[in-house]
């Protein structure tokens, strides 16, 4: 089990005053902070890349896609222009919040069943037909064209730069090296698809010898590309008929399985990645002890599930430990587990895309409505441990429905869902602030390096259901939310958050972790709006997760949690799995009446956190 990263000097910021926790917001920030802006990552360099970005007079936006930049080079096993993500972006001079939604797509040749014919996750994961078309580079320069200062080529440079001239390898990054999913086609040497597995191989174990920690890194195939995209923009990316050949490469490279696999070649055209668009959405949000949760749509399940589980515990008095619901006593964990179990049941058979061609209509509304959502925390009692969870039924609660079908009780089968993942969140001294969970999903995504670019493709179609769920028999019904399908983005766990007081942003975090992101999210919700914790005190906190509701699922636990505890669930029938980090939590705070500026980087990774005061002009 690997250790999580000793935090590095200087990669927090000074803890915050709790003066944002006030209602009406009379009191004044009193301790040392920031003003001039704030990047928390979770590597030192991109969030230093991002700082100076601030302090050159850009703002939150163009920070964003700085860092996003860099941390491929940096983190290029957690994200990269191979992959998608979600970005939330709130405007301090019209007061609104908007989301990019920049998930990868399947291309019009996906259909349900089409993972089916291979169940190990393994090389399903880690052959062709897993890539879905990458959006992250189309997130970034959209919100430099809606709202940034700087152009896309200035955003690359610093990246750029990284590249051509070589990073130090981190202790993360070298362990992540020796991970088996760059072991993919080692031999035997005549095997037709081994040079594809090769090429990432040749960039992070050269000559055969892994990069060590303190090792330098250069990547001049990922430089080359940002060369090439600085000088075309997007269209050198996402056209085949341009001359930079990358949209090109990407589909050869996506054509590529694992030879155990003969069925996962992938389908992506020319035309999949040419049409290739994000979407700006709104945000989904409830109010939760008088904040205001901001948080993400579908096709992410992440902000619906945090939505549901808060107001299924608003009813209890967490944060009260002279009642046991004090942070880490058995009624808090009992009542969390309980509301993550019905969540996490909802989500399996109602999230999903809904805004393809072709998409099925789902119960958002009714998933998040007071009346459903009452239903459900009847379900919780202290001290019980409910057996035999299922999905509710939230269509009576939903004006968009009227169908009298009868719901399948049956629970898609658990996906195997990966996420390395990565998240950063950044504000600027105008009070924008940004948001951003970045992934290709598995750490390394598919292991397939496109050959002269130097950047990895996903895995994110293996976010979609292994085995098709939709069923429109009458006595039976499930609307396939995920089931794969021509245009449609697979269903994430990805949950970038803001908190308001009074219509105004102080908090905002996100974190990067699979499906457990859902429950980091809600667990520093819960740390700072109902036990008071600091920010600091908030991100290390220990933790646990469980997102099944099956009988027999066990939670994820990391040490230090109380051992009475432990004992006072374990007679209520919950089992454990020992894990050494759950999440990687990035936060920034503001406080309105001061404007002071505070964030936090999760040591369960390495963690980064600049201020563009430190930065001289």
């Amino acid at each position: 089990m690997r250790k999580a990263p000793v935090v590095l000097p200087d990669t927090t910021l000074p803890d915050d005053d709790d003066s944002w926790k006030q209602s009406p917001k009379s009191k004044p920030g009193t301790g040392k902070a920031f003003r001039d802006g704030v990047v928390t990552t979770t590597e030192p360099l991109a969030a230093e890349v991002g700082a100076l970005v601030l302090a050159g007079g850009g703002n939150a936006i163009d920070a964003a896609a700085a860092v996003m930049f860099m941390l491929n080079v940096v983190e290029p096993q957690s994200s990269g222009l191979g992959g998608g993500g979600f970005m939330m972006v709130h405007l301090a001079e019209t007061n609104e919040t908007r989301v990019i939604n920049c998930r990868e797509t399947a291309p019009q040749s996906a259909f349900p069943n089409m993972f089916q014919s291979q169940p190990d996750f393994a090389l399903r994961s880690s052959s062709g037909y897993a890539v879905g078309v990458p959006g992250a580079l189309l997130c970034a320069s959209t919100g430099l064209d809606a709202w940034g200062t700087i152009s896309l080529s200035e955003a690359l440079q610093p990246a750029n730069a990284a590249a051509t001239n070589g990073v130090v390898v981190s202790p993360r990054l070298a362990a992540d090296i020796l991970l088996p999913r760059l072991d993919n086609e080692l031999g035997p040497p005549d095997n037709p698809v081994k040079p594809a597995y090769d090429v990432a191989r040749a960039v992070f174990r050269p000559n055969g010898v892994p990069l060590e920690a303190g090792d330098l890194l250069v990547q001049p195939d990922l430089a080359h590309t940002f060369d090439l995209i600085a000088e075309a923009g997007p269209d050198a990316f996402y056209q085949c008929g341009h001359e930079a050949g990358i949209a090109q490469a990407i589909v050869a490279t996506q054509q590529i399985t694992r030879v155990a696999n003969p069925a996962g070649v992938g389908g992506m055209d020319c035309e999949d990645i040419g049409s290739y668009e994000v979407d700006d959405l709104a945000p989904i949000s409830r109010s939760y002890r008088g904040y205001e949760v901001v948080t993400m749509p579908p096709p992410s399940s992440g902000g619906v599930a945090l939505l549901q589980i808060l107001a299924m515990l608003e009813r209890f008095p967490i944060g009260d430990a002279l009642a046991d619901f004090g942070f880490g006593q058995l009624s808090t964990a009992n009542v969390m587990l309980e509301a993550m179990r019905l969540a996490f049941a909802d989500r399996a058979v109602w999230v999903g895309d809904r805004d393809c061609a072709g998409c099925p209509n789902l119960p958002i509304t009714g998933l998040l409505s007071n009346a459903y959502l009452t239903g459900r925390a009847d379900l919780i009692e202290v001290g019980q441990r409910q057996l035999g969870v299922t999905a509710g039924d939230p269509r009576p609660f939903d004006l968009n429905f009227a169908d009298p079908s009868v719901m399948s009780t049956t629970l898609p089968l658990l996906l195997d869902e990966d996420g390395d993942t990565t998240h950063f969140v950044i504000i600027d001294k105008w009070g924008n602030i940004v948001t951003f969970t970045t992934s290709i999903e598995a750490t390394w995504g598919t292991g397939l390096m496109v050959p002269n670019y130097g950047f990895l493709l996903n895995n994110q179609l293996t976010d979609f259901n292994a085995v098709p769920t939709a069923n429109n028999d009458p006595g039976a019904f499930n609307p396939g939310a995920n089931d794969a399908a021509a245009g449609k983005r697979p269903r994430s766990s990805m949950a970038p958050t803001m908190l308001f007081l009074d219509g105004d942003p102080i908090a905002a975090y996100g974190s990067p972790g699979g499906a457990t992101i859902i429950n980091t999210v809600l667990a520093v919700t819960l740390n700072l709006v109902d036990h008071r914790q600091s920010l600091k005190q908030s991100v290390i906190a220990p933790r646990f997760s469980l997102t099944s509701p099956a009988n027999d699922a066990a939670i994820q636990l990391e040490p230090n949690l109380p051992p009475n505890v432990l004992v006072g669930l374990q007679a209520l029938g919950y089992q454990f799995t020992a894990t050494a980090a759950i999440g990687a939590i990035q936060a920034i705070i503001t406080i309105p009446t001061s404007h002071k500026q505070y964030g936090a980087a999760d040591a369960r990774r390495i963690g980064g956190v600049s201020a563009a005061d430190k930065i001289k002009p």
